[in-house]
């Protein structure tokens, strides 16, 4: 996977793929909130990037991730909270 904002390929670590299929998430919705997310930075590199999707009720979707040489996706979750 390429994420065009990031400029680097999308890594996903197995913790994140099991995630992903118990949230009902595919790698195209991981990289859609990576893309055109809102990104919050934890530190320098590491942050959440997290999503509203309408037709989903398990608001909000979110990606953890580090930036490195490529953004490693660690975990994935669902009803995120801004706070």
């Amino acid at each position: 996977m390429w994420s065009k904002r990031f400029q680097k390929s999308v890594r996903l670590t197995s913790h994140a793929l099991t995630r992903m299929a118990e949230r009902n998430m595919d790698a195209d919705l991981v990289l859609d909130i990576l893309d055109n997310g809102t990104v919050k930075m934890k530190d320098r590199a590491h942050f959440w990037a997290y999503r509203s999707y309408p037709d989903r009720t398990d608001n909000l979707l979110c990606v953890a991730a580090v930036d490195a040489n490529a953004i490693i996706v660690k975990t994935v979750m669902h009803h995120f909270s801004e706070n």
